[in-house]
């Protein structure tokens, strides 16, 4: 497949026809069904259909009316999705102590995949090894870490030589934080060929985050596109790169694609952005480069308001801030990527404490609050839920080749929700809230969350 055409196919099923009332009648093998998901509503083959969905022993899907298994759920007037896929889930820091918190508040939110696609890891083989022994609420799988790399090795000759290693070990792809870890576009190159050569994905987060510069972050990665051949993701385009200009951003994002290119972008459904005072973003100017002042800032989990004090006290540590709602407005930002076929969902988040993490609560309520922002501003449902199942596939290929879409033999990652009643609840004073309406969430054919509980860990490695 082309790199110009990519976007377009994992949008396929994303595009509206009339529905039908029931699913056609379709042959199913004579293998025994270990459970059936009764009347649900599912878009598939580009409609919206009324049947049952069976998953057989193996974890794998069978589609038609009336199956019969040992065990029978009865989903009428509910919605099954492929689980989500949050390719920008962020667990990063500590995730040994952490995963299970984490994973707890993400199949909360219908999430069956959590990829750090965001960060990583400057040593995969060892990661996976690690996280293979412990028992996994969800699948989970990583990048390589250009920032963690570079922290290891001097020269740019060994950080490739480690880049390489972990692709070879089945690193997801390559990523880098050029707003935190400025590189030269060079050294940065290097990486993206690696990823090129691999056929792996390159997740980069701009370089500028001010409103002078932040078009030239935009430029510097469709170059980086473009120089490399590399399949190459926006992290988080309305927080960094297009929270001023995005509709100029969005314009050289589109024709880049048009001229070649594959580039994609994420946003997560909030307003507002927040990472920790001790990063570049709060170095000196940061009360010009975004309009704000000390108060403005407000501690997540408390919402504790800064001082001067108290912001030259916590810049020493690792407190999460956040600025106020409103500083990306949904008109300008949101609302005009959201409505990209390049542009997919994913949370840039994760709860990792208890009982009030100092997380942003896009970490708990991300996927929940994108459907309801959809159904709330006329985005057509399967639009908005193929932008967290079917395109996260595509970006992140091969290794989801089996995830994230409703087809017969696919792995049975699936998320159950009602349509009417769902919802983020996370809040920036309270992250730690379930979503509404996420009733049933199935990995691997198993059901691991149900009746406002985590149940089966059944989650698995996703790696190449």
């Amino acid at each position: 497949m082309s790199r110009r055409r990519f976007v377009a196919t994992a949008l396929a099923a994303a595009v509206s026809v009339p529905a039908r009332r029931r699913l056609d009648r379709i042959a199913v093998s004579d293998r025994a069904l270990a459970l059936v998901l009764r009347n649900g509503r599912c878009f598939r083959g580009g409609q919206w259909q009324v049947g049952d969905v069976g998953i057989d022993a193996a974890g794998q899907m069978a589609f038609g009316v009336d199956l019969e298994a040992v065990q029978t759920i009865d989903v009428t007037d509910r919605v099954v999705a492929p689980g989500f896929i949050d390719v920008l889930a962020d667990n990063s820091a500590n995730p040994e102590v952490t995963f299970e918190i984490f994973e707890k508040y993400k199949v909360a939110d219908g999430v069956t995949t959590a990829l750090q696609m965001h960060g990583g890891s400057a040593d995969c083989e060892a990661y996976y090894a690690q996280f293979g022994a412990r028992a996994h609420l969800i699948n989970y799988g990583v990048s390589t870490a250009v920032m963690r790399v570079r922290a290891r090795a001097a020269s740019v000759r060994e950080r490739r030589r480690i880049v390489e290693r972990n692709l070879a070990n089945g690193a997801l792809g390559v990523s880098h934080s050029l707003e935190y870890q400025p590189t030269s576009y060079e050294e940065t190159l290097e990486y993206a060929k690696l990823a090129a050569r691999y056929d792996r994905p390159f997740f980069l987060h701009l370089r500028y985050s001010s409103a002078e510069r932040e078009l030239e972050g935009v430029a510097e990665a469709v170059r980086l596109a473009r120089d490399s051949g590399v399949r190459l993701h926006i992290d988080h385009l309305h927080s960094t790169g297009g929270t001023f200009h995005m509709e100029e951003a969005l314009t050289m994002v589109r024709g880049a694609n048009e001229s070649g290119a594959a580039i994609t972008v994420c946003v997560y459904p909030y307003t507002f952005w927040a990472t920790y005072l001790y990063s570049r973003r709060f170095g000196p100017g940061w009360q010009q480069r975004y309009g704000l002042g000390h108060h403005d800032l407000r501690v997540v989990g408390t919402g504790e308001r800064l001082t001067p004090e108290s912001f030259a006290r916590y810049r020493q540590t690792g407190v999460l801030v956040a600025v106020p709602e409103g500083a990306m407005p949904c008109e300008r930002t949101i609302d005009l990527a959201v409505r990209e076929d390049f542009c997919l969902i994913a949370s840039d988040g994760g709860i990792q404490a208890e009982p009030r993490a100092n997380s942003h609560p896009r970490g708990a309520g991300c996927f929940a609050t994108a459907i309801r922002y959809g159904l709330d501003h006329g985005i057509a449902l399967e639009r908005i839920l193929a932008k967290m199942t079917s395109l996260p596939r595509e970006v992140v290929r091969p290794a989801l080749a089996d995830r994230g879409v409703l087809e017969e033999g696919a792995i049975a990652d699936l998320t159950v929700f009602d349509p009417a009643t769902i919802r983020g609840n996370a809040t920036l004073e309270n992250p730690n809230q379930f979503s509404s309406g996420i009733e049933l969430v199935l990995v691997n054919g198993q059901l691991a969350y149900r009746d406002w509980q985590p149940a089966v860990k059944n989650g698995t490695a996703i790696r190449c």
